[in-house]
């Protein structure tokens, strides 16, 4: 038994289109540690939202999960029930979508959407609504919005991008969590506004000691925060290791390439990034999914998908440059 808050296993994830069934998720593999803050790079398309839905049992219902393992606290996800998977959503996970004016109900007042969220989560009998405006209140304090009063009784549209980002922080927190899950929080947010964002919950989440998944294309902002990083790449895991190792010493070809297509404040010209496209997951390549964009591809590579071997204690990655002939 393990009180890990998230163990993936082999997770492959589907979606039924027109087109027939697309293969989107290959078989990742993802642990995260009691206190653990783990990272999440790849480029768009890559199935790092996919992997996070799974994990919380949101998926559209034209998902197919496969095959594969989702367990929480030695607890299979993928087999609880109904009222199960409600409890673990309003008391032991929480995530942060990218689109905060998605994520919050537009003809509602801010105040209302946050009270059904602590009502869904506490024994209210016998509270009045004044105990509830209060801790709402005490909520907004603590993600720093200016004017909670005032934000409690807006309607979504009235707030500023980065303001309904906070009330959707303030959401996910509003209540004792385990896992906090942050997909690309950042993304709609002007450059000023994103490193407040990014401290804020470093700070909130360094307070609660919570557990971090954080999904980021903004590699900065992941170097600085989380203790492992993943890289995925068309639906599967190709490197795992610490932040400070997989940034000093990149292995995999495409880790390395998305780390050299970084701007540096140093200048120095613009890179070339990596060529091509995230392929069709409808008609998937074979063997390693990056073969096709890689620059330093073998001949296995085309047929035979590389399993998963660590390199050095904690540093691993799925490529055949990396093992004996």
């Amino acid at each position: 038994m393990t009180d890990r808050p998230i163990e993936i296993k082999d997770l492959h994830v589907g979606y039924k289109t027109y087109r027939g069934t697309s293969k989107v998720l290959n078989g990742v593999h993802l642990t995260v540690d009691v206190g653990e803050k783990i990272g999440i790079i790849g480029e768009s398309g890559c199935g790092k939202t996919t992997t996070m839905k799974t994990i919380l049992q949101i998926l559209p219902t034209n998902a197919v999960i496969q095959e594969g393992e989702v367990h929480f606290r030695s607890k299979d996800v993928l087999r609880m029930s109904k009222n199960e998977l409600n409890e673990l959503r309003r008391k032991h996970m929480a995530m942060i979508f990218q689109d905060p004016t998605a994520a919050l109900n537009p003809v509602f007042k801010i105040e209302t959407q946050l009270i059904d969220i602590i009502k869904s989560s506490e024994e209210y009998e016998g509270k009045k609504k004044e105990d509830f405006r209060a801790k709402c209140i005490r909520l907004l304090k603590e993600v720093a919005l200016p004017d909670p009063e005032r934000v409690l009784d807006s309607y979504p549209f009235q707030l500023s991008g980065g303001m309904r980002q906070r009330v959707c922080i303030a959401m996910a927190l509003a209540t004792p969590r385990y896992l906090l899950i942050a997909d690309e929080p950042t993304t709609n947010l002007d450059v000023t506004i994103q490193d407040q964002v990014l401290l804020l919950i470093e700070n909130i989440v360094e307070k609660r000691k919570l557990s971090v998944i954080l999904i980021s294309q903004a590699l900065g902002a992941v170097k600085g925060f989380v203790d492992k990083v993943y890289v995925m790449y068309a639906g599967s895991t190709v490197e795992v290791a610490e932040t400070k190792e997989l940034f000093s010493n990149p292995l995999h070809p495409y880790a390395r390439g998305l780390l050299e297509s970084t701007p540096k404040l140093t200048g120095g010209g613009f890179s070339e990034g990596i060529k091509g496209r995230v392929p069709d997951y409808i008609d998937p390549p074979s063997g390693c999914r990056f073969h096709p964009r890689c620059n330093q591809v073998l001949s296995r590579c085309e047929k035979e998908k590389p399993p998963f071997i660590d390199i050095v204690r904690n540093h691993g990655v799925a490529c055949w440059l990396y093992h004996k002939k």
